[in-house]
Parts: structure tokens; C-alpha cells; sequence
């Protein structure tokens, strides 16, 4: 459903509730003014409206091969008018209305504005002619046109490096947490970003064939394909039904009196079904926002109290996603904080991501950095300039050492997805920044608390390399790790985890967003993700907080909890005033009152959602005191 046709139904549905609120209350008016025909006539206005919104919604589910509470709703009413009881007909729906609106409202509580899938490409790109640049929109972009990629801009389709070199960020695509080097001719992806000078691009697929657009249609897929959230409520439906029609048809078949049955039925409006989940998950939903957990309705919140699988994706979700600075290598004597002082100072000069990250790292320990002069940047490769009267090399290994970089001591260990900064000092080699995506701190205890939540399999599933994955999540205890994987590889995945229960994938990228769609429950990480992950999640982690999840299964659990407490509870009072009704010591209206007494009692117990207290989240998310930035593999400022 659009969000056009969502407000739609939004504002039809309360204006049945405003219709039913106003016939019952102007119904009332006219009955104490000693007017009883004008108030039957008002509370008929006011019930026939619902009751036809009613029919409407019955026959649709029919259709669909549902068979849910509105039966009962219909029935109640109906009877009501059939027999005169139309104050009985007008108090059922009020309820009636007042339920449904809440679920709406607990939809529209969760639902947030978010892009489009396709937001995150650029509408246009910018394409070379006649020696000019122009331009144009994405479908007019044919195989061989060549592009201008400036710094920061999205690749709009697939292409081949026309520059000497390029520096791209495929991490929503790939899960790589650190942006790669393309030479001349290498392949690059629609979608990944350009974290580097600008770069010519030739094209060799149109944009409606190229990767994106491919994970467009994996998500669309994916979504068309997965099974529809069933309501707590309608789980229920069938067994009240019967017990219901039962009891209401032995009334009247014993005693001859319709009047007993439409006391039945309008006792046995579920009303605590309709009232008490609602309220109870809508509290939920309330809750778990104010732990930075967006939740897009009910239906996810029931979903993920029963989650019994988690599949993990890596960078930017157990790990920080911004790589940093974790240690700095001393080679000439030269004080670590020296080196970073020095290197900092000289990468000042520079907007590359490398050169950023180094430079918050020195400022986050309290350095003061003196200007650079006589700065030459090399993109791709490093700087060379002077600070304080010094000359200052700072790039990969190879640029450092064709400068005059001599090297002094031994090169240090570079280890799976680290990269090296290399800084040479008048001429020597001073040292290297060590840097790399490190896993988020505390994650371990994250893991081990979901577990208790009830999580019985935890499973990480990257596009980034098998060393690297193996590496970050050594000593986590997870069930199982893949990696290298495509989009498509992620949804079979979530696939086939299914037989061990529903299945919840937490994600950030683009490339997570056909499994996000395809999961049980899928979580966006929305603070720093993909348009496209949010857009196709359940859920979304408004901070970057991957720990939130915690507290996130726990509400869900003790909401629904306390929604089946409510509903038993009242379903139970609910049977005894039928009873009472069947026997003849209920009128309809009487029992239209008490079944108001079972609402409020359910409806209070259901409140208590906005209560619950999770336990506190125990991960750190802070960014150490060495910075932290995307850097590019394999390569330095």
C-alpha cells in the first residue's frame, strides 16, 4: 500500500470513529430530552456507516481466505438493529471503531518518512559531449557513454574506470568497510560512492540493467514473496466465533427469545481482542522508540517477540563501520604521538577520507596542529609537504619509499582488513598508523544477551572476505559465519534458516536490503544505513546502536506477553457475561455496559506496556580517543 492510500485509509477509518462517537453521544441527548425516536434514528445513523465499512472489510478478507473478528463485530450489530436494540447497536460501534482506529494509529505511530529505493541514485548523471559536459537523466545513458563521477557522488550504473585511478566506497554494497583503489579499466559498481577525486566513468549497461537496479528488483522480489504478518488477534478469531455463534444460537433456540441471543452477541463483542492488543503493542511500539527502536507496526512487533534466529551483517553492524586508527608503529625513535601530530598536520591539506580520519584523531587528543606549507597531493598515492620547518611524506609504503622515505627497523604486520599510513620524516621512515574497522566493543556481551532473550541461533552473513570476517568475530560463539556473499546469496540464506524458526536479519547496506525484505523480521541500521535497508526493513535502529536490539526483543516479548494476558483475561469475562446473558440476567444494553467494564480492565492491563523496563544495553559505541573515518584499502592519502 502507498502512502497516498495509507493516509487514505487513516482518515476514513477516524472519521467511522468520529460518526460513531457522534450518533452514540447524540443519540443519548435526545433520549434524556424525552426524544426516543429521534435517538433510535441517531444511533442509527451512526452504526449504519460501521456497520457497511465492516461488511466491506469481511467480504475483502473472505476473499483473501481470512476469516477474522469482524464476524462477531458484524453480527452484534446487526442483530442489535434487526431487534430494536440500537443504543446496544451504537455502544458495539463505538468499540468496534475505537479498536480499528487504534490499529491504525499504532501503523501510523511507527511509520516514518523515508526515500525511496531509488533515492539514493541521483535522478541525473553528468555525461561527457562535444567536449562539454551535460547533464541528463539516467535512462538516456547508453553503453559507452563516458561520465563524470565528481567526489561524493553515487555511481549511477555500471561502468569501467576511464581516469587513471578512482577510490570508491562499496560498502553498502558489498559490506568492504573500507573503500577500494580502481585502476584504469577495472569494473565499477552502481551504487558504491566516489571517496576520492573526481574520476571518468564509461558506462557499459544501461541503469535499468545494472547492479543496483538489480537489487531493486531482489527487494521487490523478496517482499512480493514473503509471508504476510497474522494478527494476535486473528489467531483467536476462529475458536471465539464458534463459542460465540454457539452460545447465542442455544439461547435462543432453548428459551424462543431472540432478544437473549443479541445479549450474547453484543457481550461477546471481542472487544478485549479488538482493544487490549492494540493498546498493548501500540504501548510497545511507544516504548521501543524511546529505546531508538522504530518498529513499523504491530505486526513486526509480534513477529519479533518470537524470533528464534539472528543473521548478522558485519560492517557497520558488529562493527563500527568507520574504521580507526588502532595503533601507531614506531620506527626512528620518534614519540607515537609525535608521529601522529606530524602526519595530522600534513593531512590538513587533504579531503581525503584517509587524511580526515587522521586528522580527528589527532585533534580528539588534545593536539594542536601547525599549518602546512609547500603541500603537494598526490591522489591516490599521499602528500609531501613541510611542518614546523620539516619535510613530511605521509602515504602507502611505495609512494613514502620513491619520495626518499628510507625505511628504518622492521615494517610492521598488516593483518586482515587493515590498511597502513606511512610517515617519513626528513627522509626517514618514522612509522605507520595502523588502521582498521574494529568490532564494536561489548559485542560479545551484546551476543550473549540476546541469547538469553531467547535467540538460539546467531549467524553472521558478509559481502566482505572470509579472513577479514573470521578475524573481527573470533571468540563471539556464533552458530555459523558466511561470507563473499551477493544480495541474492543473503536472501537464500535467510531462506533456508527459516526451519529453525522465524528469522530476524539485521542490516545496513544496500546490498542487505533483499534480505532485510525476505526475513521474518528484518532491522535497518537507519543512523548511518541505506535509504534502501530502511526502506525495506521491519524495523529500524534510529541511533547507531546495534546493543538496542536487546531491549528492542524484549519489549516485543513482554508486550505481546502482557496483550495475551489482557486478552485471556477478558475473553474469560467475556464467556461468563455471555453465560449470564444466555440465562436471561443481561439485557443487550446491560451487557453492552459490562462488556465497557471488561474494556477498561483489559485496556489498563494492556497500559502496562508503556512500563516495561528492559534491561540496559551494555555495549560502547563510542568512538575511540584515535579517531575513526573511512579509509581506503590497500591505499593512503
Amino acid at each position: 500500500m502507498s502512502r497516498m492510500e495509507q493516509n487514505r485509509t487513516d482518515r476514513f477509518k477516524t472519521a467511522i470513529l468520529l460518526t460513531a462517537v457522534a450518533g452514540l453521544t447524540g443519540g443519548l441527548a435526545f433520549y434524556v430530552a424525552g426524544e426516543p425516536d429521534f435517538a433510535n434514528l441517531i444511533w442509527i445513523a451512526g452504526v449504519v456507516p460501521a456497520l457497511a465499512a465492516l461488511v466491506v472489510e469481511i467480504l475483502r478478507s473472505i476473499g483473501r481466505g481470512e476469516v477474522g473478528l469482524d464476524i462477531v463485530a458484524a453480527l452484534s450489530m446487526s442483530a442489535a438493529l434487526v431487534f430494536g436494540e440500537t443504543l446496544a447497536a451504537a455502544v458495539v460501534a463505538v468499540m468496534y471503531s475505537g479498536g480499528t482506529f487504534l490499529e491504525a494509529f499504532a501503523e501510523g505511530r511507527a511509520r516514518r518518512e523515508m526515500h525511496d529505493l531509488l533515492s539514493r541514485v541521483p535522478r541525473t548523471a553528468t555525461r561527457h559531449r562535444n567536449g562539454g559536459l551535460e547533464d541528463v537523466p539516467l535512462d538516456e545513458i547508453a553503453s559507452g557513454d563516458r561520465l563524470l563521477i565528481r567526489q561524493g557522488d553515487v555511481v549511477p550504473v555500471d561502468g569501467t574506470v576511464a581516469s587513471d585511478t578512482a577510490f570508491v566506497d562499496t560498502s553498502a554494497l558489498t559490506g568492504e568497510s573500507l573503500p577500494v583503489r580502481l585502476a584504469h579499466g577495472a569494473d565499477a559498481m552502481s551504487g558504491s560512492t566516489n571517496a576520492g577525486e573526481a574520476f571518468d566513468l564509461t558506462a557499459t549497461r544501461e541503469a535499468k540493467d545494472s547492479t543496483y537496479a538489480g537489487i531493486v528488483w531482489l527487494v521487490e522480489e523478496a517482499q512480493a514473496s514473503k509471508a504476510p504478518m497474522s494478527r494476535l488477534a486473528d489467531r483467536w478469531s476462529l475458536g471465539f466465533l464458534a463459542v460465540t455463534v454457539s452460545i447465542a444460537f442455544a439461547a435462543w433456540w432453548f428459551t424462543g427469545d431472540p432478544i437473549r441471543a443479541v445479549a450474547v452477541l453484543v457481550v461477546a463483542t471481542p472487544c478485549p481482542l479488538i482493544l487490549a492488543v492494540p493498546v498493548a503493542l501500540v504501548a510497545g511500539l511507544s516504548r521501543a522508540a524511546h529505546f531508538g527502536v522504530l518498529i513499523k507496526g504491530a505486526g513486526p512487533l509480534e513477529t519479533m517477540a518470537r524470533i528464534r534466529t539472528l543473521i548478522l551483517d558485519k560492517t557497520g553492524t558488529l562493527t563500527d563501520g568507520r574504521p580507526q586508527i588502532v595503533s601507531i608503529d614506531s620506527h626512528d625513535g620518534m614519540a607515537e604521538g609525535d608521529i601522529l601530530r606530524i602526519a595530522a598536520s600534513l593531512d590538513q591539506a587533504s579531503k581525503h577520507p584517509v587524511a580526515q580520519a587522521i586528522v580527528a584523531a589527532a585533534k580528539a587528543q588534545g593536539f594542536s596542529l601547525p599549518v602546512p606549507s609547500e603541500v603537494a597531493e598526490f591522489p591516490g598515492e599521499g602528500l609531501v609537504g613541510h611542518v614546523e620547518g620539516r619535510s613530511v611524506i605521509v602515504g602507502g609504503d611505495g609512494f613514502v619509499a620513491s619520495r626518499g622515505g628510507r625505511m628504518v627497523g622492521d615494517h610492521p604486520a598488516k593483518g586482515a582488513g587493515s590498511v597502513l599510513v606511512a610517515v617519513a620524516v626528513d627522509g626517514h621512515m618514522a612509522g605507520h598508523l595502523v588502521m582498521s574497522d574494529p568490532l564494536r566493543e561489548g559485542a560479545g556481551a551484546m551476543l550473549e544477551g540476546l541469547r538469553r532473550e531467547g535467540i538460539s541461533r546467531i549467524l553472521l552473513a558478509t559481502g566482505d572476505r572470509a579472513d577479514v570476517a573470521e578475524r573481527v568475530t573470533e571468540g563471539l560463539g556464533l552458530d555459523g559465519l558466511r561470507a563473499g556473499l551477493t544480495p541474492d546469496q543473503k536472501v537464500l540464506l535467510v531462506l533456508s534458516e527459516r526451519k529453525h524458526g522465524p528469522v530476524m536479519m539485521v542490516g545496513d547496506g544496500v546490498n542487505d536490503a533483499p534480505a532485510l525484505a525476505a526475513a521474518d523480521v528484518g532491522v535497518a541500521m537507519g543512523a548511518r544505513g541505506a535509504a534502501a535497508s530502511a526502506e525495506a526493513a521491519d524495523v529500524v535502529l534510529l541511533v547507531d546502536r546495534i546493543d538496542r536490539l536487546g531491549p528492542g526483543i524484549e519489549i516485543a516479548r513482554t508486550s505481546r506477553r502482557i496483550a495475551v494476558e489482557s486478552v485471556v483475561a477478558g475473553i474469560g469475562l467475556s464467556v461468563l457475561g455471555m453465560i449470564a446473558a444466555a440465562f436471561g440476567y443481561l439485557t443487550p444494553v446491560q451487557g453492552a455496559l459490562l462488556q465497557e467494564v471488561i474494556d477498561v480492565a483489559v485496556i489498563l492491563n494492556a497500559l502496562r506496556a508503556l512500563r516495561i523496563a528492559p534491561h540496559q544495553p551494555t555495549m560502547k559505541t563510542e568512538a575511540v580517543s584515535t579517531g575513526q573515518a573511512d579509509i581506503a584499502q590497500g591505499a593512503t592519502p
